[in-house]
Parts: structure tokens; C-alpha cells; sequence
């Protein structure tokens, strides 16, 4: 018998929790569910990751309305997933701002994944006759940029740390309380989503880059929020303990001559005693494995998935 698709049947609510991590650093994580933050400069705010629809964004608006009353001044969305971007209209935000290679994205994949993501996590899209389209940036940069934050808040980094998650994911550093949002280039005790991914760079330089900043409070893009250098950096680590995890069973099946099916059930086996209870370890294993063993058949810029091809790689590795 198959499994339900993706996250099709994970239909219970979870529960949300609002973090300060510092004065005026907020984040929100969910068990599991996509995690969303914000920084308050002098008079405004700078949002991060906008969910999957505006009645999901309000929800969020309004637990961070209880700390402060600052209009959205940015909004950084940290890559072009639909599940992160199409609440935007919500924020009333100035200025979006994204990667130069996420805008590319939303435009030559956008309404696919939109469509995809809706099949595979319906719980998380409430309301979603309310998104209006696409969402657009305003402002883009290639690999880094700078806000200021005013008075006594600093400023923040924005940067593109190397092709990872996604073609174009960018972090958000603010130096001044140590704190790294870090999107889905990090999870803290949650499944990796790798079906857009680029393996080799992400388990390499880019989380490199990501380790080098030396955060004392990291917020990845699903999970716990990382307290102290010692459990950002095993954050880290365990992020790239599974990208290696993957790399070290598809490859040699994948060099054997053998078959993606054959693939996925030694990747299955070999990640499921450490990460197969974490929050969508089986929703994501079969993309992830797809796209890895499209990497080592020689395919650098990864295929678009759309709703029919979800369900035909579902059936073939989980079915």
C-alpha cells in the first residue's frame, strides 16, 4: 500500500511559539512548520519569510503586533518556495527584497511550484483564494546587501552564502545580538526539502559560509531555534550530516548501474534510524532523491516540478 502523498494526510494544527530572542529580535516556530522572524530598527520593521498565504502571514502579524506596533518597512523573503512567499501581500511592506537568483526562479518556476507545494502541504495554504499571484521583489542584489536598522539597532547582512537549498537562498545576519536567520540552509531537528537543491555545494563551501558567522542564536528555516554556539554549529552539522547521508547512498548506486528505486531504499535505510521521525522526513526523501540522482546524471540546474511529476516520482519511490 502507498503512503499518503507528501504531506497530504498531516492535517493537525501545530503549536506555534513567539520568541524574543533579543530586544526586538523575534521569531515564531511551529513544530516543524515553516519558521518566520523579524528585526524592529528605530521605526520599522524588517520581516523575514512571509508564508504561504496572507490569512497565514495576519496570523503571524498579529502575535508580533503584541510586541510592537512598527509598520513593515522590508520584507526579505530568503528564497522563492511558495510555502515563503505568497502571504506577502499582508505585510504592506515598502520594499521585497530578494536574491537576483530567486527572482529569476519566480519567474521561470514560480506558478509551478506554487501549484506543486498546494498538492503536497495543503495545511499550511489557509485561505488561499486570498493570494493575489506571484510574488515579485522590489529590490534584488547577487551577493550581498546592507540595511540599516537606525538608533542603537545596527544593521543588518544579507547574503548570498553559495548555491544550496535553492539556486539563489540568501541569510540574514544581525551582528549585533549574534542572531542568523538562516532559511532552509539550516534545520534544527527537521527533515531537509533537497528537491531543488545543489548537494555537493550545500554540504561544502556554502554551509561553510553559513558556519563561519559564528551566531550564538540561529532560527533555520523549520525547527528550534538554536541557542548558543555550540547548538548553532550542531545545527549546522546535522544539516550537513544528511545532504552527506544522501550523497554517500545514491552515488554508489548510482555508479553501480543500479535504479533510482534502488537508491531510495538504501537512502531510506541509511537516514531513517537518526531523521525518519523528524517533522517531513517522508514527504521529502523521495524528491530529494530524484533531484540528487538528477545531479550525478549530470543535470546542474534542477528540473521544475510540477503537480503531475510530484505524483509520478511518489508513486514510483513510496508507492
Amino acid at each position: 500500500m502507498s503512503k499518503p502523498f507528501a504531506s497530504s494526510a498531516d492535517l493537525d494544527e501545530k503549536t506555534e511559539t513567539l520568541e524574543v530572542l533579543d530586544n526586538g529580535v523575534y521569531a515564531l516556530t511551529a513544530e516543524g512548520d515553516p519558521n518566520v522572524g523579524a528585526i524592529e530598527g528605530e521605526d520599522f520593521i524588517v520581516a523575514i519569510e512571509a508564508r504561504a498565504t496572507p490569512a497565514a502571514a495576519r496570523k503571524w502579524l498579529a502575535q508580533l503586533r503584541e510586541h510592537t506596533d512598527k509598520p513593515v518597512k522590508y520584507l526579505i523573503l530568503t528564497h522563492y518556495h511558495a510555502v515563503r512567499v505568497l502571504g506577502a501581500s499582508a505585510f504592506e511592506a515598502e520594499t521585497i527584497i530578494t536574491s537576483d537568483t530567486t527572482r529569476r526562479l519566480i519567474e521561470e518556476r514560480g506558478k509551478q511550484d506554487w501549484d506543486s507545494e498546494f498538492g503536497r502541504m495543503p495545511r499550511l495554504f489557509v485561505e488561499p483564494e486570498d493570494i493575489p499571484g506571484l510574488t515579485r521583489p522590489d529590490v534584488t542584489f547577487a551577493d550581498h546587501a546592507r540595511i540599516e536598522l537606525g538608533g542603537d539597532r545596527g544593521h543588518l547582512e544579507l547574503d548570498f552564502c553559495g548555491r544550496g537549498h535553492t539556486a539563489g537562498d540568501i541569510a540574514v545576519w544581525h551582528p549585533k545580538s549574534s542572531t542568523l536567520f538562516a532559511g532552509d540552509l539550516v534545520e534544527a531537528e527537521a527533515a531537509l526539502y533537497t528537491g531543488d537543491a545543489f548537494h555537493m555545494d550545500w554540504a561544502a563551501g556554502t554551509l561553510d559560509k553559513v558556519k563561519a558567522y559564528g551566531a550564538d542564536k540561529l532560527v533555520g528555516g523549520r525547527g528550534a531555534v538554536a541557542r548558543g554556539n555550540d547548538a548553532v554549529n550542531a545545527a549546522v552539522e546535522q544539516t550537513r550530516g544528511f545532504l552527506t547521508g544522501m550523497i554517500e547512498n545514491v552515488q554508489p548506486v548510482h555508479v553501480a548501474g543500479g535504479s533510482l528505486k534502488e537508491a531510495f531504499e538504501r537512502t531510506h535505510a541509511a537516514l531513517a534510524p537518526k531523521f525518519g521521525a523528524w517533522p517531513i522526513f517522508e514527504h521529502c526523501l523521495p524528491f530529494n532523491v530524484q533531484r540528487l540522482w538528477d545531479e550525478f546524471d549530470g543535470t546542474d540546474w534542477p528540473r521544475i516540478w510540477t503537480m503531475e511529476r510530484d505524483r509520478e516520482v511518489w508513486a514510483q519511490l513510496q508507492g
